[in-house]
């Protein structure tokens, strides 16, 4: 294949557009990853974010040196009008994804950048190759464990949150209660970590491959996982037993560390292909003038894809992504949120209309992170984040696609349906910015898979012009969203003072009344 200036340009745009992907995929999917140790004060969210960026950086130099770069055959190249075709639709994707992950962060709307890549390559590959173009099975089945995966989530987070509260109650550092079924539980989060870094995480080890065909493999993985949590079970126990108040202190928190940074090193290892698959198919066609197959990639560039995520995890918007997800889920009576008046007017249909307090989630209170008070407790945040890591394990292993952010909005939430927060302080509120959240995701597909169709269609017809046009697009909706985005910022600050102010007014000693959402800060 000959190059030419086109080509040669394009190269540099999709380098460009592959390094600035992956910062989006940092500031909104991953930064779901530190939402429950966060929420619960189990460390601050700067320190949380270097700990689940390294073990992000671990997981994406883990990953599979060989990508396949038609992103499981949602649509065939090879059935476009020739190779510039093809790089329109790889080029129209970035240009859709990165402006879209952009808004919707700055807004702090969880999205998931799985679903944004599956439906704006079904976009732009429809609006370039027709209907012949698209693999409706493999789509069907994509769509399908997308659905699957948020259904999965919320049940088995309200179900193991439900009886673990109903076991724990209002305290998870009780140490009579720790020490009469902190063995047991602990045992069942740690096997559902167990299995997830096991079966996910590092299934490309041969140490880990001996040791899944002499157990799993050869017991069954029932039996297998049955043996794991006795195991762990004991050794719980053991660390109760000899350390006492200490374990007792810090078990449910330690829980969801290991779940967070399990989590991390899933996600950087099994979602690096959202950030990097268009521009590696770009580069493929580039070299070998391919339309479709797989590419190796050397573990230097997996590294920086990973430090590119974790840069993502470190912006202002990202921040918001995280303050807005532990608001939502809040046991908390005044939270810090915005869902619009026909949310609202769903939310009080959905959620119980006595008017009483019936959490069972314990009050707020402070913890020794800056004394500052709990979005929800160190027992809520290690369910969450060992279903989270479950589920993904068990869709992956099922061979389904699963979304991070989907499964890990679904933790927090069931879990706060089973806590039954939605009867306390800003009820509607939360509820509402619920149905907001979902009601986007259905949203942003759609309009993934509109814009990434209309602007391929501009590159392929335009050329170098059509990718002028379709960048100068990109960067002036960032900036108006930027604009507009600060500015909702402000008005929620105002909207929380205003309700702050009126349950100050009509509680008793309300001067001594404080409250979460003012303690997440700007800098978290």
């Amino acid at each position: 294949m000959e190059l030419t200036l086109f080509h040669y340009i394009v190269g540099a745009i999709a380098l460009i557009m592959l390094i600035w992907n992956t910062v989006e995929v940092g500031r909104n999917d991953a930064a779901n990853i530190v939402n429950a140790v966060f929420g619960a004060r189990v460390m601050p969210r700067s320190k949380a974010v270097w700990i689940a960026g390294i073990a992000v950086i671990v997981g994406a130099m883990a990953s599979s040196p060989v990508m396949e770069t038609a992103r499981k055959g949602i649509f065939d190249p090879a059935s476009l009008p020739g190779i510039n075709a093809a790089i329109s639709v790889y080029i129209g994707v970035y240009l859709t994804n990165t402006v879209l992950l952009y808004s919707f962060s700055a807004y702090g709307m969880p999205v998931s950048t799985t679903a944004c890549l599956v439906f704006s390559l079904l976009g732009a590959g429809f609006a370039l190759g027709g209907v012949e173009a698209i693999n409706w099975d493999k789509s069907s089945k994509v769509i399908l464990g997308i659905i699957c995966s948020i259904i999965v989530s919320g049940i088995a987070g309200f179900l193991v949150q439900r009886m673990f509260r109903g076991v724990v109650r209002d305290d998870c550092e009780d140490p009579q209660v720790i020490k009469l079924h902190g063995p047991w539980m602990a045992g069942a989060l740690l096997t559902g970590l167990v299995y997830f870094l096991v079966m996910k995480g590092m299934k490309n080890v041969a140490l880990v491959k001996s040791i899944k065909a002499s157990t799993f493999d050869a017991l069954g993985a029932p039996v297998a996982l049955l043996i794991v949590w006795a195991f762990l079970s004991v050794l719980t126990f053991l660390a109760i037993r000899f350390w006492g108040k200490l374990i007792s202190n810090k078990l449910f928190a330690a829980l969801a560390v290991m779940g967070m940074i399990a989590t991390a090193v899933a996600f950087g290892q099994n979602d690096l292909a959202n950030c990097a698959s268009p521009g590696l198919a770009v580069f493929m066609i580039l070299q070998k003038g391919e339309l479709a197959g797989s590419v190796d990639v050397h573990w230097f560039w997996l590294f920086c894809c990973g430090a590119l995520l974790f840069m993502g995890m470190t912006t202002k918007t990202a921040q918001r992504v995280t303050r807005a997800e532990v608001n939502t889920g809040s046991q908390g009576d005044l939270v810090r949120l915005y869902a619009p008046e026909w949310c609202i007017g769903v939310a009080k249909w959905i959620i119980p209309k006595s008017g009483q307090d019936h959490a069972l989630a314990p009050k707020q209170k402070p913890t020794k992170v800056a004394d500052k008070l709990q979005h929800y407790d160190a027992l809520r945040a290690a369910v969450i984040t060992s279903v989270t890591g479950s589920v993904i394990a068990f869709a992956s292993g099922m061979g389904l696609p699963v979304s991070t952010t989907y499964v890990a909005f679904a933790a927090v939430i069931s879990t706060g349906w089973a806590d039954k927060i939605f009867t306390r302080g800003d009820a509607a509120l939360k509820m509402g910015r619920t149905v907001w959240v979902v009601f986007c995701w259905f949203f942003s597909a759609f309009v993934a898979a509109a814009i990434a169709g209309v602007t391929a269609k501009i590159i392929h017809l335009g050329g170098l012009y059509g990718i002028g046009i379709g960048l100068a697009g990109n960067l002036a909706v960032r900036y108006v969203m930027r604009q507009r985005a600060d500015k909702h910022e402000a008005h929620l600050k105002e909207q929380a003072l205003a309700r702050k102010k009126e349950l100050i007014k009509n509680a008793e000693n309300g001067e001594n009344i404080k409250f979460a959402s003012d303690e997440d800060g700007e800098q978290l």
